[in-house]
Order: structure tokens, then sequence, then C-alpha cells
């Protein structure tokens, strides 16, 4: 992985932590999520308009991608009811690098070594420590490992798909514009009449998709010639700016031992991106 891949992806992980707290801090997730995704369909629909369509040969994995990402969009919201950012952030995402180099390896013949197994054995022995610390309601595990199966899933999906599309751009437009439309009518299904936001609560949440829109697009960009697994763990050192922010702006315990789990992820993660 060259410098520049690597500073793009841990800014991406940057990025990454931070919408996930406008999400947990929002009084309506589901809304908040909403608003997310309608600033990312502004902006990839002038984005496909302007670039070239992906290769033939990606539209499948653009499809597919689109239609996890809505499970991953309503699985999030769900895991956040659950617990709090601190906790259901690391396990969410910590799981998602052992889903996404087992993936692959079986999809895309990256096979892992030694060191990355290292890596396995700490993001797992990480994730166990974090889901038995503090509070939390009974659903809280199985919904985050719920949303790490997903992550893991649409990462392989696009990793595949990037490769087969000629342009990165094109493709990650292609995908956040289909994902994106899906949010609206969802949330017009299921609550009906949107709540009350606050032009400062409407703000942050529109703000927050374009950060997200940002985060994985780089996360697409980077995957497109480095090993998916690799860049994969890189992007889940979030964990650590999650639980910073979770401390600071959200006012969740940062116990040493939660400090310890996070990090036994994030350097397992450091591990698989070796």
């Amino acid at each position: 992985m060259t410098p520049l891949v690597l500073a793009c992806v841990v800014g991406a992980a940057i990025l990454h932590a931070g919408w996930n707290a406008v999400l947990r801090g929002g009084s309506d997730r589901l809304w908040s999520m909403t608003l997310m995704m309608i600033a990312v369909a502004a902006v990839s629909a002038v984005a496909v308009a302007l670039l070239p369509w992906p290769d033939a040969a990606s539209w499948p994995y653009v499809i597919a991608s689109a239609l996890i990402h809505t499970a991953y969009n309503l699985s999030l919201v769900r895991t956040y009811r659950s617990g709090d950012l601190g906790q259901t952030y690391p396990i969410s995402r910590g799981s998602s690098p052992v889903l996404v180099a087992l993936g692959a390896a079986v999809f895309a013949h990256e096979t892992p070594g030694a060191v990355a197994v290292l890596g396995i054995v700490l993001v797992s022995g990480g994730i166990l420590s974090l889901a038995f610390q503090g509070r939390m309601r009974a659903d809280f595990v199985p919904a985050a490992l719920t949303t790490g199966s997903l992550i893991g899933a649409y990462t392989v999906v696009d990793g595949i798909g990037v490769r087969l599309s000629g342009n990165s751009l094109s493709y990650a437009a292609s995908m956040f514009l289909l994902w994106s439309l899906t949010m609206p009518p969802l949330y017009w299904a299921m609550r009906g009449t949107p709540p009350a936001y606050t032009g400062a609560q409407t703000a942050m949440a529109l703000a927050g998709g374009l950060v997200s829109l940002l985060a994985y697009g780089i996360v697409i960009w980077a995957m497109q010639s480095d090993a998916m697994g690799a860049v994969s763990a890189l992007r889940e050192t979030s964990v650590v700016y999650a639980a910073l922010i979770g401390r600071l702006l959200l006012g969740e315990e940062l116990s040493p031992r939660r400090i310890a789990s996070c990090l036994a992820v994030a350097l397992g993660a450091a591990c698989l991106a070796w």
C-alpha cells in the first residue's frame, strides 16, 4: 500500500467515525439516516450525470451493493438503539475485517498470511471483550454483528465490482445513487411523517451524509488497486476514533478496559493490513 493510499484510508477512517457519531447522537436515527441519504443522492446524481457509465460487467455489483447498503442502513439504526457508540461501533466495524479477509480469499483469491491470522485473533478477542462490558440490551451483540456481516458483504462486493468498472468514481457514484434513493420511501413506509428537526439538526445530518460519501468513496477508490482485506482492516482503525468521539462529544464512558479492547481491535486490523 502506497503512502498516499495509506493516508487517504486513515483519513476515511476518521471521517467514518465522525458520521457515525452524528447518526448515534440524532434524536430520530432513522430520519437522520434518511437525511444523510438525501444529501448523498443530490451529490451522486450530479456525479452520475457528469461521469461516464461504469463498464457493464460491474452493474450486477452496483445493484447488489446498493441493496446490501440499504439493509446495512436499517441494521445500523437498530444497532444504535441497543448500545452506545463506544460499544456498538467497535463490534460492528471490528468484525468486518475478518469477514472481508475471508470473502476476499474465497472470491478474489487474496489469501491471508500468518500476520493476518494474528490480526483475526486480535480483532476477535477485542470484540469479545467489548461484548461483555457495561450494561446493554439483550439484542446488542447480535444486532452489532449483523451490521458487521453486512459491512463485510458490501465491502467484498464493491472490491470486486470496482475492479470491473473501468472507473472507480463512476462505480461509486452509481452505487451511491441507487443506495441513497431507497431510504426516503423506506422511511415513509415505516414512519410516515418525519419529525420536526431544527435547522441545526437537519444541517448536521446532511453534512454527515456528505462525510459518509467521501469516507466510503475513498475506500472504493483504494480497493481498485489494493487488497480488499488490507484496505478494510485499515479503515476499521476508526474504532479508536469512535471511542474518543463518544467520550468527548456524547459523554460516553471510556474505561481502561474499553480502551484496551479498542486498541486490540485496531492492532488486529493493522495486522490484517500488513
